[in-house]
């Protein structure tokens, strides 16, 4: 037993570290756990400094999926109506802090060190990147119980890898390794083991680098494009280089780079 806190964060670089940390409980999503989860998730949106966050784990899980330890069976809704209220409102509050994550418009990183399943899987889908190491792997166990993933698992997976990926994970319960991930598109690269922690956080480095107005119209544009036809999407990309087009910080670099043209051309 360890009274250590279910999660640990800090900040280096501009980059917010939030680490799952019960190694002993293969990182079981706990009350506390989720409790601390969402204070760092807004941290990470209230604070201007804070450009990237990064999400890892402890220990050889990344995560073993929600703590089903931690209450009572007979403390869950017996109604059709109360099991969906409870997915939208309860579950330590996953729908509400998974969807957060996707609307906060900077980018969140997903690095899977070890096996990622079920409420752990949920979070990393709400992840902008996800990076996995090649002990990682990847499953839904909620059909070996006749339930669906239903915080995102079946909605966010669908939208990522496509329905025919989703039926192979969700229908018929097969884990996923690092490299079929990568196949899948669920996983955007496939790194060492070795040094695994290092390279995730040089590619949120990298991230914090680039212009954080983009990064947040990017995150915007992309979700919308996603669900629009063709011509409503260019629509969106129109409108967003609207603003993005009138920033000081573009205008500078523009000027520089057509005045350094000018002088190779000279």
């Amino acid at each position: 037993m360890t009274d250590a806190p279910h999660l640990l964060t800090e900040e280096r670089q501009g980059v917010l570290i939030a680490t799952l940390n019960r190694p002993d409980k293969l990182n079981a999503l706990s009350g506390e756990t989720m409790q601390l989860f969402d204070a760092a998730v807004d941290r990470f949106r209230d604070t201007p400094e804070l450009r990237v966050m990064l999400i890892r784990a402890s220990g050889r899980y990344f995560c073993s999926g929600a703590d089903l330890r931690g209450g009572s069976p007979n403390a869950q809704p017996r109604t059709a109506s109360g099991i969906r209220e409870n997915h939208r409102r309860g579950l330590h509050g996953m729908h509400r802090i998974y969807d957060e994550m996707e609307h906060i418009e900077k980018p969140i990183v997903g690095a899977i060190h070890g096996p990622c399943v079920g409420g752990g899987l949920e979070m990393m889908l709400s992840c902008d990147f996800r990076l996995a190491a090649t002990g990682a792997s990847f499953a839904f166990p909620e059909g070996l119980f006749g339930v669906l993933p239903a915080s995102n698992g079946v909605s966010r997976l669908t939208r990522i890898c496509g329905p025919h990926w989703a039926r192979w994970l969700i229908m018929a319960n097969k884990k996923a390794d690092a490299e079929r991930a990568l196949v899948m598109g669920l996983v955007h690269d496939v790194l060492p083991d070795d040094g695994f922690d290092d390279a995730a956080f040089e590619f949120c480095l990298h991230l914090a680098r680039n212009n954080a107005e983009q990064m947040g119209a990017a995150k915007v544009a992309i979700e919308m494009a996603s669900e629009l036809g063709r011509d409503q999407a260019r629509n969106v990309e129109r409108m967003a280089n609207s603003a993005l087009m009138l920033n000081p910080e573009y205008l500078a670099n523009i000027e520089r780079y057509v005045a350094k043209l000018g002088k190779k051309v000279s």
